[in-house]
Order: C-alpha cells, then structure tokens, then sequence
C-alpha cells in the first residue's frame, strides 16, 4: 500500500514560491510511489487562536478538518515562507488550531514531517524552518533532519516546476525519500 503524504504550503500568496516547492514535492513524491494529496490553507479560513473563543464556540469546524486530513495520512511536507526569520502568522495559527482538535482524532502523534522552504534569498528560507521544526516537534511530530532550502526562488524552478539546478532538485530529492523512509507506519487513521 502506498505511502498517503498530504502537502501545503504556508503562503497562500498569488505566484507564491512556496507553493511551487509543495508542487514540486509532490512531484517528486508521486514519482516515489507516493499517494499525494496537496491542500491549500487557503480552502480552511480561521480566526486568530483565541481560548475565550475555543470556550465559548468550540474548535472551529475548518480545524477539525485539517486535523483529521492530518490524521489520515502517513506523512507531511510543509513548504514555509520565512518571515523575520520564523513562521509566516497563517502557517502557524493552522498549526496551532489543529493541536486544539479533539484529541481522539491525534493528528500529531507519530506524524511525520520533511520541511522545505523557498526564497529569494541566498539561504532559501531556512531560517524560519528551525522556528518551524521546534514548534511542529512540540505537538507531538517526527521531523526528518533532512530539509530543501531553494534560493533565488524566482527563477529557481524550470518548466517542469522541479528545481532546474542539480543541487537544489536532489535536496528536494533527499527530503522526500528521507521523509518516505521515515514513516510511522501503520499511523494513518481514516
């Protein structure tokens, strides 16, 4: 049975380069053997974590569904954005709602996560997945050590939507196998 390894990216920004990582990793995964399902944040619109609210409302009905997609799948790929160095706010108010779900549906534990990031940048993102590994390793996730960093982001990616230079496509390339040899298996829950 295939390897179930749901992807977002967290910008949903128009021509956002992250989104192009996320698709270029699904790519690389389904041409892995992986069963692929790539999301939008953008598709599960959430207030700002608030516990007055969690009280008063419950966890809202948008972060029970990400967190049972969560649940149901093997695997996550992540591609973030970096902002001052950390967790773009909508990345992180999805994370955080979806480890105030109800805990029946355990859409963290044994869960394992490869990190990508894509920027214009010399670095290509990266400073803001160590910010991203702390805060997913705190709810309970596995994160693969192995991490894609695309730099030069605009002109990074070739007609295929795979990373056209050599070095870059095979960290990609490493970050997905790392994270199919890494999977808790038996952990997806339909």
């Amino acid at each position: 049975m295939p390897a179930k390894v749901l992807l977002l990216a967290g910008s949903v920004r128009s021509g956002s380069f992250n989104v192009s990582l996320a698709q270029a990793a699904n790519k690389v995964l389904a041409e892995m053997g992986a069963e692929t399902t790539m999301i939008s944040l953008g598709d599960y619109p959430l207030p700002l974590v608030d516990e007055d609210l969690k009280s008063e409302k419950g966890v809202p009905e948008n972060a029970v569904r990400l967190a049972r997609l969560f649940a149901a799948h093997d695997g996550l790929f992540i591609a973030s954005p970096e902002y001052n160095s950390s967790i773009p706010p909508l990345l992180k108010n999805a994370i955080d709602w979806v480890s105030l779900a109800p805990k029946d549906i355990k859409a963290y534990a044994g869960l394992t996560v490869a990190l990508g990031a894509a920027s214009n940048g010399a670095l290509g993102g990266i400073r803001g997945l160590y910010h991203l590994r702390s805060v997913l390793m705190n709810v309970g996730a596995q994160i693969v050590t192995e991490q894609a960093g695309i730099s030069r982001a605009a002109t990074a990616f070739g007609e295929d939507g795979l990373p056209a230079d050599e070095r870059q496509l095979k960290m990609l390339q490493n970050t997905c196998r790392s994270l199919l040899e890494n999977l808790t298996e038996g952990r997806a829950r339909s």
